[in-house]
């Protein structure tokens, strides 16, 4: 388990969350700071005196005011922090939900752990943090339910190979001859918009621009 924690988190409702999970946890060592600057000032400090913290606990976002700040957000504190010690252990939590952005939080940042603020997050902190201690990475369950949910249309090479195209820049009405050109059917303008329309329809998805963002962001694309 975790000994020295940093907590970087500007609402305090939020904060009260984390104290009650790690005193529950019987965590000893714990920093509290509402701005990003300050965070990053006292994990540079831990590692000079070679006791660097464990786990950097931070939110997405926070509330702009008259203390400007070099590092505005929780993005920018983590690539700062990871910069300086690759090895720790990263759990953000915040109130997105949306699935592509806690996507790219671990591929792009390789964040160890989501946990989204909700009802019950106390809980879900702690299996979060207990995950991580045994090495394994987490993120909130009601975000993989999402998932599964959003998940559920089961893509063909026809629909990747119309939405590809979509991808690429090709104008909806022009797709049938590229269809045609490549043996694929059915290749007629109604089709390829009543396919596009059921799609998008199932995914709760308004337009073709989205429904390329989602397929790029889940990788069917």
């Amino acid at each position: 388990m975790f000994t020295k924690v940093l907590i970087a988190e500007d609402h305090e409702h939020a904060n009260i969350s984390v104290r009650k999970t790690l005193d529950d946890l019987g965590i000893p060592q714990r920093e509290f700071r509402f701005y990003c600057d300050d965070a990053f000032n006292i994990f540079q400090a831990s590692v000079q005196k070679e006791q660097p913290f464990d786990l950097l606990i931070t939110d997405l976002s926070f509330e702009e005011d008259k203390n400007v700040q070099q590092i505005a957000g929780g993005r920018e504190l983590i690539k700062a922090v990871r910069a300086v010690q690759p090895g720790i252990k990263i759990l953000v939590f915040s109130l997105e939900n949306n699935i592509g952005v806690v996507d790219g939080l671990f591929n792009d940042l390789d964040i160890d752990a989501y946990v989204r603020k909700a009802r019950y997050d106390g809980e879900d902190l702690k299996r979060a943090i207990d995950a991580l201690s045994n090495n394994k990475k987490y993120r909130s369950a009601d975000l993989m339910h999402t998932r599964e949910s959003e998940n559920s249309y089961d893509f063909k090479a026809y629909d990747i190979e119309i939405i590809t195209l979509l991808c690429n820049g090709t104008p909806q009405k022009n797709i049938p001859l590229y269809l045609q050109e490549k043996n694929l059917k059915p290749s007629g303008l109604s089709s390829v918009e009543k396919r596009l329309n059921a799609i998008k329809t199932s995914l709760n998805i308004s337009s073709n621009e989205q429904l390329v963002a989602y397929c790029k962001d889940n990788r069917i694309i």
